[in-house]
């Protein structure tokens, strides 16, 4: 799972679309939204509806990374995510780089 390049030009995602990008319920993203809104802080519309910027769907990536694939918990992600954020990420894009790697070599050994 990657977060797409702001391909379509939007600005601002909604709760929704965040959700559908990580596979996760919005009320998950909306609690993680209250649990780090020191670090994830999305605008608000005149509704009160939340909108990510792109960069605040890159912060709810880490997240993800943090708490669904390295399975650490809440308190020890947010941590993590204010001693080390730049660390964090290059972790994260390292690991990401060597699991496509892995799906490559895996699809070259079904097709021999």
């Amino acid at each position: 799972m990657t977060v797409k390049e702001n391909e379509s030009g939007k600005l601002f995602y909604s709760i929704g679309e965040v959700a559908d990008i990580f596979g996760e319920e919005t009320s998950l993203i909306r609690f993680w939204t209250n649990h780090f809104k020191d670090i994830l802080n999305p605008k608000r519309n005149k509704k009160g509806n939340r909108l990510f910027s792109q960069q605040d769907v890159e912060t709810v990536k880490l997240i993800h990374f943090l708490v669904r694939k390295q399975g650490m918990k809440l308190d020890g992600a947010y941590k993590r995510i204010l001693e080390n954020r730049e660390g964090t990420i290059k972790n994260m894009d390292a690991i990401e780089i060597l699991q496509n790697v892995k799906n490559q070599l895996l699809e070259i050994k079904k097709s021999i």
